[in-house]
């Protein structure tokens, strides 16, 4: 039996159950697909949360062709978030989630808007298909009604071995490096070198094939990593810091993500 066509919304959350929704698909992700844990991770209920999460907007995909076991506020399956950490709230609660993995001091003291980005990610069936650009658009409009200039957050390679990221690792080292004056860099212990092969031994394209879907796009709009990858244990990754200038993007680009949503 075909599925039925996705009927799309994206809004913000607007009370508990959205929330809660919303962390039920992160628990889906990130707990049961690529074994994730924390202290906060409810398993009993399902839901994968956190101390940021009550300070937090939280930018949902909502599928109303489907139902849910855990439904948003107006019924329809939640199937793609976005975690979005404005900065001046985090000032307020004292920084923000990838301080934890990065010292982001060149950030910090640009003197610019920023907004942290977090717990990105889409029901499986969802991917590789126009959701993304729908979360995307929507976005960008909470990026230009709030003036926002500087987008960051941690993106994720599934798995802890670095050795075995060597050739995507080095090529965003070589490649994709943010600006000093923009650079996050890992924190200790858990920080790894990305320079782990020279850039003349590199097949690129092979190891941009091996960079997950979300950090491409990134680069698509011009985003650069930080120095150094971050193990996270809990969550069975590598991550790494994604810095993007929104100055640098440009309309056309904004269009592309835009062109596939409905009016």
């Amino acid at each position: 039996m075909q599925a039925d066509a996705p009927k799309f919304e994206v809004r913000l959350a607007a009370g508990q159950a959205d929330l809660a929704a919303a962390q039920r698909l992160r628990y889906e992700v990130f707990v049961t697909e690529l074994g994730g844990d924390g202290e906060m991770v409810d398993h009993d209920a399902r839901l994968e949360a956190d101390r940021y999460d009550a300070h937090c907007d939280h930018l949902l995909l909502i599928d109303h062709a489907q139902p849910a076991e855990l439904p948003a506020s107006g019924g329809g399956a939640v199937v793609g978030v976005y975690r979005l950490l404005p900065g001046a709230r985090a000032a307020e609660i004292g920084g923000f989630y990838t301080e934890g993995e990065y010292d982001l001091t060149p950030l910090k003291t640009s003197g610019r808007r920023l907004l942290e980005l977090g717990r990105s990610c889409l029901a499986p069936r969802y991917r590789g298909g126009i959701a993304m650009y729908h979360l995307w658009s929507a976005l960008w409009d909470y990026v230009e009604a709030r003036e926002i200039e500087v987008l960051f957050g941690t993106a994720s390679f599934h798995g802890t071995d670095t050795a075995a990221l060597a050739a995507p690792l080095s090529m965003l080292h070589h490649n994709h490096l943010a600006p000093e004056a923009l650079r996050p860099t890992a924190l200790p212990p858990r920080a790894r070198d990305m320079n782990l092969r020279p850039e003349a031994e590199l097949d690129r394209a092979a190891a941009m094939r091996e960079v997950p879907a979300l950090i491409k796009a990134y680069l698509r709009l011009g985003g650069w990593v930080g120095q150094g990858a971050w193990v996270d244990a809990a969550f069975n990754t590598t991550d790494v810091c994604l810095v993007l200038d929104a100055a640098r993007v440009s309309p056309r680009q904004v269009a592309i993500y835009r062109k596939d949503r409905p009016l």
